[in-house]
């Protein structure tokens, strides 16, 4: 379905921009449903969006896996040329990278044990005194807690499943991060005990990230967004992998 609708697309919109050298995209495959791990291959979101991306613009466009600290050190150091990889725009981001157009709305969500679920149902009750609160060190949920929540108890966590095991033996209250975590808790059996409040705390956009000085790449990218986004192929590759409904921008 995927490959027919960027058929299409194509015919659509012309002939592809002519082939170039290959576009080093840097991943961290450890984020479903945008980036993750099946079957020895990476698949989700964003490894749909890199093959319809390669198809537009005529270009062969190599996934180059890799923690997410590691992002944005190998792009402004050369070793990749973009990331695609969830990752929220931000002004201190936006300091260092050029970001091209968003391609979703998303927000933090908070997450806890279904046994707490009587306790934290509203949303309000996440600036409660005292929660206990479980982040990511470097995320925009960590930056979320340090400037919103300051009367919780706040404790890094490196990973979601991590997190997940600090919800399951008590240690932290709630776990906040990026809306993906929790959509992907909406098609889990094995964190079927876990549940997400469902309403963003904050506001962010989805957005690929260049270096500064390749505002032709960017352009590029840009143009091919905007033809996935007219053609109905971005929101079929969003409606593949989430199981509840987003916005595109």
């Amino acid at each position: 379905m995927l490959r027919r609708l960027i058929v299409v697309l194509l015919c659509t919109f012309g002939a592809a921009l002519a082939a170039a050298d290959t576009v080093k995209v840097g991943i961290s495959p450890d984020y479903p449903p945008l980036a993750f791990q099946q079957e020895g291959n990476i698949v989700g979101i964003e490894a749909d969006n890199v093959r319809a991306l390669s198809e537009i613009i005529g270009r062969k466009m190599k996934l180059v896996p890799m923690t997410h600290d590691e992002l944005m050190p190998a792009l402004l150091g050369g070793q990749i040329d973009v990331i695609m990889s969830g990752m929220s725009v931000t002004p201190e981001r936006a300091q260092k990278v050029m970001f091209s157009d968003a391609y979703m709305r998303i927000g933090q969500m908070a997450i806890m044990h279904k046994d707490k679920v009587a306790r934290f149902a509203q949303p309000w009750s996440v600036y409660r005194e005292g929660v206990r609160i479980g982040v990511e060190p470097g995320t925009t949920g960590a930056a979320f807690a340090e400037n919103e929540l300051k009367d919780a108890q706040v404790s890094f966590y490196a990973d979601a499943a991590a997190a997940f095991q600090g919800l399951r033996d008590d240690k932290i209250d709630l776990y906040i991060h990026d809306a993906p975590t929790s959509w992907n808790l909406a098609t889990s059996n094995t964190d079927s005990d876990l549940i997400s409040l469902y309403s963003p705390l904050t506001d962010e956009m989805l957005a690929w990230a260049v270096r500064k000085d390749d505002g032709e790449l960017a352009a590029e990218l840009n143009r091919a967004l905007g033809m996935m986004k007219s053609s109905g192929t971005l929101r079929y590759i969003l409606n593949r992998w989430i199981p509840v409904t987003v916005e595109v921008r």
